[in-house]
């Protein structure tokens, strides 16, 4: 059966890589990221029922358009992934300027709060869907000069597991663990050192069917992509 994907992060990194996996698999993806350039991309790739808009999830009020709109036209999602993120850059955390630190937290965690505020409601009516969070392997463990990174995806881990503490019997919450991917993210943290890990296509291979067998009996359980 079909199911609707609304992702976050789309335009980039894992979130792109998954797009066109749950494309051939017959699911209509709707999409956001904060590139107008790269959602032309995917707009020219991807057209009708799949829908991609310029949206940066720490804009409350954009977001919440954006959902209402997409509620109105196709219904609540089936599957609704938090992808965007992003990464500080790798320094002791004395030395990571606030503004910096402040974003990352606003990108994190305050737009994963956003983007369920304007989607699940309707889920929740429905008593039904699944909501994944990218978590990280850096939100079950810590290295040294990713503090914020770090914080904020423990942060994902306690927000979803408590979020499944107050779902509906039918849907699920469920924090993920994405695994080691070569992303501009990792390249950020670990230079030319993330290319002897897998690509962001390659795992998508295996995450997309991992992420659509999801269902209530995942609610709460801290997953990894395996």
């Amino acid at each position: 059966m079909s199911k609707l994907i609304v992702m976050t992060g789309a335009t980039r990194g894992l979130g792109r890589a998954l797009v066109p996996q749950f494309v051939a698999a017959g699911h209509t993806v709707i999409g956001c990221g904060r590139s107008e350039a790269h959602v032309r991309e995917l707009r020219a790739l991807f057209a009708t029922p799949h829908e991609f808009a310029t949206i940066d999830v720490t804009h409350e009020q954009d977001m919440q358009q954006w959902a209402d709109a997409i509620t109105t036209s196709h219904g609540p999602p089936d599957l609704l992934i938090n992808n965007a993120a992003v990464m500080n850059t790798p320094a002791p955390l004395w030395k990571v300027p606030a503004a910096e630190f402040n974003r990352l937290i606003d990108v994190n965690i305050k737009g994963i709060a956003n983007v369920i505020r304007a989607f699940v409601p309707a889920m929740v009516a429905r008593k039904k869907g699944v909501i994944v969070n990218l978590s990280s392997g850096w939100g079950r463990s810590t290295s040294p000069e990713v503090a914020p990174y770090c914080a904020s995806k423990y942060a994902v881990e306690g927000l979803t597991k408590s979020l499944a503490q107050e779902l509906p019997a039918g849907m699920a919450a469920v924090p993920l663990n994405p695994g080691v991917i070569d992303t501009d993210m990792l390249r950020q943290a670990w230079g030319e050192g993330a290319n002897t890990y897998p690509k962001a296509e390659d795992w998508a291979t295996r995450a997309a069917p991992f992420l659509l067998r999801l269902s209530a009996a995942d609610n709460g359980r801290s997953l990894s992509v395996t």
